[in-house]
């Protein structure tokens, strides 16, 4: 600044010289003046644009860091969505109850080859909820097996509801690229077996880890898979073609357990072998375990095998078989000792469902499933190779006559898809299944349902669906040979819960949504 007021001097001294005088005190006073107010003026101006561009670096900088900001949120979306993501289709169909029932491994396998499954781990949920009215022939007797079937759960011959069936969760996920752990909570207090006798109780409203495993594989590389853990058993098919109600086979045969499984996916063969815990799991698998049913032993094992036949018009028959080594049913008539007088009763006697066995009772299964476009056939039989022991009641005379038999199902069924001018088919579907556990004539001797059904997909993973359903006969498995708790809670040896004389209707209506 002070070389710009010298040079402005300089220069006005200058020209006075030029025009040939010098300048006066007063000449010189009114120059300088007028220099430090010019100045002055090229100081504010020189202030104001250095505040300008000051602002201007600030405003530069926040834009910068905004944008750097915003570079890193969409990194850490991006991030987060190859983390954690969700499949709604998927977890219908790993989480449905009706279809593909003990083959939900395969169908992990597949969507991890085909894509489906892009985050490293996917989430999903499942929820049924229904409405249904049932009426009994006889009281306090409903054979519906989607509910639990005990005078405790359900008074009177008419009883209606409007539930929450059950709540599914699960989590898939991709450890390696061969290695997939996989996780599933269940909340069903229509079904629950804990203690309490109605779906209001606290122990029927807890939430249980139904099934856990390990697996690895990747179809891929390898048709071969292997995994370990807490999963369905191979054996029979089990499925049902009701939109809802599952098939008798699947209440009598279908096996859930500890072990661990090896299989094979071909393009037409499939090939399963599990070796199963032994002592009484979690459903029908049970061999003796040192005289007990503690599972504390490998000693139970389930093969499968099935094929595939594709026909010319892009039709297919599935054809399979299965054998289990030790099954559910196995357990003697255990009797009650006699009671002094006064004494308070206990139950105890009879069948007990989850008890230790003498022997082990192997089981056999045979199954077909044929597609043809929109038309669903199926049909399943299994039995056990040998007698339930328990199916014999050694105290009534009047029981003597009946002798303790297999244990036997089968089920028949089909459903097809009618085009009625909406966005997907109805389908319409009916089945029919018998359960056979007793000698002709005898209390126990079978249950038969009936189930007409309806269903309606509004996308892939929600379900709209009506049933009617019929049983005849009402066989609960403990206790059904005698043996069942009287109303002071002694064990009525001599008699027996079983009755084929009831018969339930029952009609229901739900939804279920995956999401």
């Amino acid at each position: 600044m002070k070389n710009r007021i010298s040079l402005l001097i300089s220069a006005l001294c200058a020209q006075a010289v030029v025009l040939g005088q010098a300048p006066t005190n007063e000449q010189l006073f009114e120059m300088l003046k007028a220099t430090q107010k010019q100045v002055a003026e090229l100081k504010t101006r020189t202030l104001n644009a250095e505040a300008e561009a000051t602002q201007a670096k600030a405003q530069l900088s926040a834009l910068q860091n905004r944008v750097a900001g915003n570079e890193q949120s969409s990194a850490d979306s991006i991030d987060l969505a190859s983390l954690i993501g969700t499949n709604a289709e998927y977890t219908y169909e790993v989480l449905d109850h009706t279809e593909n029932t003990n083959t939900k491994q395969l169908r992990q396998l597949e969507a991890l080859r085909d894509g489906d499954l892009k985050s490293r781990v996917t989430m999903g949920g499942n929820i049924t909820v229904l409405t249904n009215y049932q009426k009994s022939n006889t009281d306090s007797k409903f054979g519906w097996l989607m509910r639990h079937p005990t005078s405790a759960n359900q008074f009177g011959n008419e009883v209606s509801e409007a539930v929450i069936h059950s709540v599914s969760l699960q989590i898939t996920g991709r450890v390696t690229d061969r290695l997939t752990a996989y996780t599933e909570l269940l909340y069903n207090p229509e079904q629950n077996f804990a203690s309490g006798s109605t779906i209001t109780g606290l122990a029927r409203n807890n939430v249980n880890m139904r099934r856990a495993y390990l697996m690895y594989g990747d179809l891929t590389s390898s048709p071969f898979y292997a995994s370990i853990g807490k999963m369905d058993i191979p054996f029979g098919l089990n499925d049902t073609v009701n939109p809802f109600t599952n098939s008798t086979n699947w209440h009598s045969f279908a096996g859930l357990a500890y072990g661990a499984k090896v299989g094979y996916k071909g393009n037409n063969l499939n090939l399963r072998a599990m070796a199963v815990q032994g002592g009484a799991q979690f459903r029908n698998a049970n061999t003796s375990v040192n005289g007990s049913a503690v599972p504390s032993k490998l000693n139970n094992f389930a093969l499968d095998a099935n094929y595939t036949f594709e026909f010319d018009d892009d039709s297919s028959l599935l054809a399979g078989l299965s054998y289990q080594h030790g099954t559910a049913y196995c357990q003697d008539y255990e009797l009650v000792p006699e009671l002094p007088s006064g004494a308070p009763g206990r139950g105890g006697a009879g069948v007990q469902h989850f008890g230790d066995c003498a022997d082990d009772n192997p089981a056999v299964a045979a199954y077909l499933k044929y597609i043809n476009g929109k038309l669903n056939v199926i049909a399943e039989y299994a039995q056990t190779l040998d007698e339930w022991p328990g199916t014999f009641n050694p105290v009534n005379p009047e029981f003597a006559e009946f002798a303790a038999q297999k244990n036997t199902t089968f089920t028949l069924g089909a459903s097809y898809g009618f085009d009625f001018g909406l966005k997907n088919d109805v389908e319409l579907s009916a089945e029919f299944s018998r359960f056979i556990a007793g000698d002709d004539g005898s209390p126990w001797e079978k249950q038969d349902q009936l189930v007409l059904g309806a269903s309606y997909f509004l996308n892939t993973n929600v379900k709209l669906f009506a049933e009617y359903i019929h049983v005849d006969g009402w066989v609960p498995l403990n206790f059904l040979s005698g043996g069942n708790p009287g109303p002071d809670g002694v064990a009525q040896n001599d008699q027996s819960w079983s009755d084929q004389d009831a018969t339930t209707d029952a009609i229901v209506l739900g939804v279920t949504a995956a999401f």
